[in-house]
């Protein structure tokens, strides 16, 4: 059985946007369930709008789209959204096979998907 390293998750917020730095396999598991918590955390401290940046994942699985469908639902319900960054590749291929990318807006840099807001 081959381990792969734990997700590690940072935040950074500023002029009212919370920046969230995610690194590792968004998969099934412990993975998915990290990011769960972890965006729970900051929703109950008030944050409304995220910029989830996602290209230093290698690999996402259905479990981590549903992590950041159920957090852009949950945004959207607090009358904040959710933006994501993701560079074209094999993350960015499986949000356009799943249609991610036309329900959450996608961008390739921070900048462009906090000047959206």
């Amino acid at each position: 059985m081959m381990l792969h390293p734990p997700l590690e998750v940072s935040a950074r917020e500023s002029g009212g946007i919370h920046y969230l730095q995610v690194r590792g396999r968004l998969t099934i598991g412990d993975p998915s369930e990290h990011l769960n918590d972890f965006t729970q955390q900051l929703v109950q401290k008030g944050a409304k709008k995220m910029v989830v940046n996602l290209n230093d994942i290698p690999q996402i699985d259905s479990s981590g789209i549903s992590s950041l469908v159920k957090l852009s639902i949950c945004l959207a319900r607090q009358g904040g959204g959710l933006h994501l960054v993701c560079l074209p590749g094999r993350v960015r291929d499986a949000l356009t096979v799943t249609r991610l990318v036309e329900a959450i807006p996608t961008f390739d840099s921070e900048a462009a998907a906090s000047a959206s807001f």
